[in-house]
């Protein structure tokens, strides 16, 4: 390629210095060498030296030959872009028709190159969005329909529990032989059938017996007034040395006269509380004044002297008299 180059500078200056010489000598519209443009066709050519028509022939075989070498490189580099470049190549030759060629050829690679893409698309697709949205609904149905399902799972395991056996109903309460405050021997069989309240207590004790009690006995009265049912209140003395059957007779007469109270001795005394589950303990003992230590506890029995429930010191009339009435309607639902 180098050779070729020097060679046509070589050829190049000796064709100028004899066209220069040429046109010295004859008509200044003469024109020895044929370019790109055309030349006039109103200029007559002169005949040419033989040197010349030789000299014509060589130049434009060596503008074909530098045409041949410049398409063929070019070609030869742009193989791999897709022939885009060889258009332009061609037109840089001088060939209309080559540039026009090369232009269609690029204009078509850049229609591929669209098409390809337009047929490639989004990488998401309507189908996959459909199916990706089908699979959410269906995942938030299922979750939605187990929430449920558990609720009420939970809630039907708390009506059973609550509908069931009561789970004090072994632990407290149990058979007794104690004497009324009228000197009738009294077991847990004469309150079969009743509903009864037991509270245990002694006769001497300054403000929370005589507190609790008067609560029971307002409660008594309040719930036969607005249901109907009719409570038995007992109460069992703790203090078997001093509450006798006269002083017990006495002390539940102050307040309500359905109040039973109920003494024995105290080995009877020990084993009912125990059954029931009841604290008491002597304190502050002088002589024989003294105060008894005690739980403070009303027990709910159903009609065959069975616990039911429990209610204690914080609890006031209208709370009691509430809670056993919807413990007892709870029974009887239950029972039916």
């Amino acid at each position: 390629m180098a050779k070729a180059i020097s060679r046509n500078q070589y050829i190049r200056c000796l064709c100028h210095s004899i066209s220069s010489q040429k046109c010295r000598s004859t008509k200044p519209s003469f024109h020895l060498f044929h370019s790109l443009s055309n030349a006039p066709t109103t200029t007559k050519s002169l005949p040419l030296s033989p040197l010349a028509m030789r000299l014509d022939r060589l130049e434009n075989g060596f503008i074909s030959y530098r045409f041949l070498c410049t398409s063929s490189s070019s070609n030869q580099s742009n193989s791999g872009s897709g022939g885009s470049s060889a258009g332009a190549n061609s037109g840089s030759g001088g060939s209309s028709t080559g540039t026009n060629t090369g232009n269609s050829e690029s204009s078509g690679g850049s229609q591929k190159t669209e098409q390809g893409k337009s047929i490639r698309g989004s990488p998401v697709s309507w189908m996959s969005f459909f199916l990706l949205l089908c699979t959410g609904a269906g995942l938030v149905f299922y979750y939605d329909r187990e929430k449920k399902r558990h609720i009420e799972d939970i809630t039907n395991a708390s009506t059973s529990v609550k509908q069931g056996p009561s789970v004090g109903k072994a632990a407290i309460g149990g058979p007794f032989s104690l004497i009324d405050h009228n000197g009738k021997p009294v077991t847990e069989k004469d309150f079969f059938g009743k509903w009864t309240v037991v509270y245990f207590g002694f006769t001497h004790c300054p403000d929370i017996c005589p507190d609790e009690l008067q609560k029971l006995a307002a409660a008594v009265d309040k719930i036969k007034e607005t249901s109907g049912i009719e409570i038995v209140p007992v109460f069992i003395s703790v203090d078997p040395e001093r509450d006798t059957v006269e002083q017990v007779g006495e002390y539940v007469k102050e307040f309500h006269p359905n109040l039973i109270g109920l003494t024995a001795s105290p080995e009877e005394i020990k084993k009912t509380a125990r059954a029931y589950r009841v604290y008491y303990m002597k304190t502050e003992e002088e002589g024989s004044d003294y105060l008894v230590d005690h739980s403070i506890v009303m027990y709910l029995m159903d009609p065959k002297m069975e616990f039911v429930k429990f209610f204690g010191k914080n609890n006031d009339v209208d709370m009691l008299t509430d809670g056993i009435i919807k413990e007892i309607k709870q029974y009887k639902k239950v029972k039916a």
